[in-house]
């Protein structure tokens, strides 16, 4: 995951491109790349035009891509839309359908391709879009959060996460949401994995935060019978990243045209964005003296 994920700008013999870029659609099929419903629309209209080659107006409608939207588009995104459309069914608002914004993306991914060259440039581009992502070449492991107190009974439970590990950083991902809960690159954390006796493996991600207006440092417990795998890991990523110079996502070549557009949208509520209130973690200054014991929001 580590060499892929960094060279694949280098790479243009299309069968692996190919592969590589089936391997993350699978990924943001299956909600392990979490993207904004924007992008993925911008992904689902690139593999359009991968799987049913360049756009025909005539051949390519609205009509003929509804039945095979859940190949496109992650279902869960789907799912959230109808969802939303049928409150607004009866207020007269032109209902905007996935397979309409779909047709447009992929109308916009032919333009500028030829059909020689289609499948090379557009999987580099899906490519690129998922390299912006922070989990994009990640090893995957499971795990779970102390979840906010809720309620007047203050009853916790636990919530089921995703850890993402690649040379880059860590992130936490809400397996059931399908956002991430907590994104930071090795540069932002500290870390620990700790054996308790009678109790489970757990992961300590450590990391500066403010209580009420006073820096603290913060630490986050996952539980996961993969922890002592996961800080190896970490370790093994820190100390192999060490002189190397990855490259950047404005260096890698594709047809740009449809990510710049995309890329000026500033999106406050995206999935990418840290939920730091949907975390229960322990908060303590720098002398070692705890901030209140366990800081618990809602």
């Amino acid at each position: 995951f580590i060499n892929l994920a960094s060279i694949f700008v280098q790479i243009s013999d299309a069968g692996v491109l190919r592969l590589l870029y089936e391997e993350a659609k699978y990924n943001v099929l299956e909600g392990r790349y979490p993207c904004d419903i924007e992008d993925c629309e911008l992904l689902g209209g690139l593999s359009c035009c991968l799987e049913l080659g360049p756009y025909s107006q005539e051949k390519h409608t609205a009509s003929m891509l509804r039945p095979q939207l859940e190949s496109f588009l992650p279902p869960y995104i789907c799912k959230k839309r109808i969802g939303l459309l049928n409150a607004f069914r009866n207020r007269g608002n032109r209902q905007i359908h996935f397979e309409e914004t779909l047709v447009n993306t992929y109308k916009a991914a032919t333009e500028n391709v030829t059909s020689e060259n289609c499948g090379v440039i557009n999987c580099k581009e899906y490519l690129k879009k998922c390299h912006e992502l922070p989990y994009y070449g990640c090893a995957f492991f499971q795990g779970e959060v102390d979840k906010p107190s809720q309620g007047f009974l203050n009853r916790n439970g636990r919530k089921t996460v995703s850890v993402a590990i690649n040379m880059e950083g860590v992130s936490v991902i809400d397996r059931k949401e399908k956002h991430v809960l907590l994104s930071l690159k090795f540069s932002e954390l500290s870390w620990d994995h700790t054996y308790p006796d009678e109790e489970e493996h757990i992961l300590w991600l450590e990391f500066d935060g403010d209580s009420e207006g006073t820096p603290v440092n913060k630490l986050l417990k996952i539980y996961s019978k993969q922890a002592e795998l996961m800080s190896g890991l970490i370790e093994y990523c820190i100390e192999l990243s060490q002189g190397v110079d990855l490259p950047s996502p404005d260096t890698i070549p594709g047809n740009s045209q449809v990510s710049e557009k995309r890329s000026k949208l500033r999106r406050q509520e995206s999935v990418l964005c840290n939920r730091i209130k949907n975390l229960t973690t322990i908060d303590y200054v720098d002398d070692g003296k705890s901030e209140g014991g366990r800081k618990e929001t809602s």
